[in-house]
C-alpha cells in the first residue's frame, strides 16, 4: 500500500525516510529515525515493533544487514512484511516478504533503499532509486521528495494517495542540530502539500534565525534572514510582517515600510502588534511613526 525510501546523505552524515501511501496519517507508521544510529520503514503489513527494536541493534553496533536479519529471524510473520534499514555508517538492507501484495519490490543502493508494495507498475521503485541518485546532491531532504515524485509518476499506490511525511535526523557530529519531521495526514495531493510544508520549514528556519541575529542586535543580518523568509513564503502574512520591521530596523524603510502598511491594512491586529513592540523594540515605534505620517 506504499512506497519510501530510506537514506543517509554521505556529505553530512544526516538520515532520512521520505513516504506516501494511500492510507490514514502513513507518517505515523512507517518511518523512524535517531540522529547518529539509523533509519528505518517498515510497511506492507507493518511491523511496528521493528522501529523501537531495530534501532536499538544498531544502538549496539549492529549494520544494517545484520539487524534485518536479526529482526526478520525473531518474525513469524516476516514474509507479510516490507521493512528497509539505512545505518549510521551508511549500510543499507531490505526485505520484501514472499506474501506482500504484488506489485511489490525493493532496491538497495549505495547508502539508501527504495521499497513499495502494491502498485500501479513493477517500475516504481527503480525509478525511485534512479531518481534519487539523480538528485542526491541537491541534499538530503530534496532527494527524498525526488524520489516519492518518482514513484508517483511511474504508476504510484494502486489505490490512489492519501498521506505522507519527511522525516530527517542530523548527521551523528550534530545530533542536537535541527532536523525536519513533517506530515502529511489526508490530503487529495498528499506529496505537493508535502513539498509545500518543506517550503515552509526552510522559510521559518530563516525567520527563526532572523529572531536570534535581531536579539544579538544584528540588524542588517536579521533583515537578510528575515527578507529570505519572506522571499521563501510571500503568502505567510507574518513572514511579511517581520521582513519589513527588519527592513527598518536595517535602516531602509523604504523597503520596509510597504511591507508594514500590506501587512497593517490586512488586518489591523499587526499595528497592535507593533505597538505592543514598541517598549522594547526601536524599529517598532520608527516604524509606527512612518506608518501615522
Amino acid at each position: 500500500m506504499t512506497y519510501s525510501i530510506v537514506a543517509r546523505d554521505a556529505a553530512t552524515g544526516a538520515l532520512g525516510v521520505a513516504v506516501q501511501s494511500h492510507w490514514f496519517t502513513v507518517g505515523g507508521t512507517v518511518p523512524a529515525a535517531e540522529a547518529g544510529t539509523g533509519a528505518i520503514a517498515t510497511q506492507a503489513n507493518p511491523g511496528l515493533h521493528f522501529k523501537a527494536q531495530g534501532l536499538d541493534l544498531l544502538r549496539q553496533g549492529l549494520g544494517a544487514e545484520e539487524a534485518l536479519a536479526r529482526l526478520l529471524a525473531e518474525d513469524d510473520a516476516a514474509e507479510h512484511r516490507q521493512v528497509a534499514i539505512v545505518d549510521a555508517r551508511g549500510g543499507a538492507a531490505a526485505h520484501t516478504g514472499s506474501s506482500c501484495m504484488r506489485d511489490a519490490g525493493h532496491l538497495v543502493g549505495d547508502g539508501f533503499t527504495v521499497q513499495a508494495n502494491i502498485m500501479r507498475s513493477s517500475a516504481v521503485w527503480s525509478a525511485m532509486h534512479d531518481a534519487f541518485e539523480a538528485s542526491r546532491q541537491l541534499g538530503l531532504v530534496d532527494g527524498l521528495l525526488a524520489a516519492l515524485d518518482a514513484g508517483e509518476s511511474a504508476g504510484g499506490d494502486l489505490r490512489g494517495r492519501q498521506s505522507a511525511a519527511v522525516l530527517v535526523v542530523p548527521g551523528g557530529d550534530d545530533p542536537a542540530g535541527r532536523g525536519v519531521d513533517l506530515r502529511v495526514e489526508d490530503s487529495a495531493d498528499p506529496l505537493g502539500e508535502l513539498r509545500r510544508l518543506v517550503r515552509l520549514d526552510a522559510a521559518y528556519r530563516h525567520a527563526d534565525a532572523g529572531d536570534q541575529r535581531f536579539a544579538r542586535g544584528d540588524h542588517r543580518g536579521a533583515d537578510r534572514e528575515y527578507t529570505a523568509a519572506f522571499d521563501a513564503a510571500p503568502e505567510k502574512r507574518e513572514l511579511r510582517f517581520w521582513a519589513g520591521l527588519g527592513a527598518v530596523a536595517a535602516g531602509d524603510p523604504h523597503r520596509g515600510l510597504p511591507l508594514l502598511r500590506d501587512t497593517v491594512e490586512q488586518d489591523g491586529a499587526w499595528l497592535e502588534l507593533l505597538r505592543r513592540l514598541d517598549p522594547d523594540v526601536p524599529a517598532a515605534a520608527e516604524a509606527l511613526r512612518l506608518l501615522q505620517r
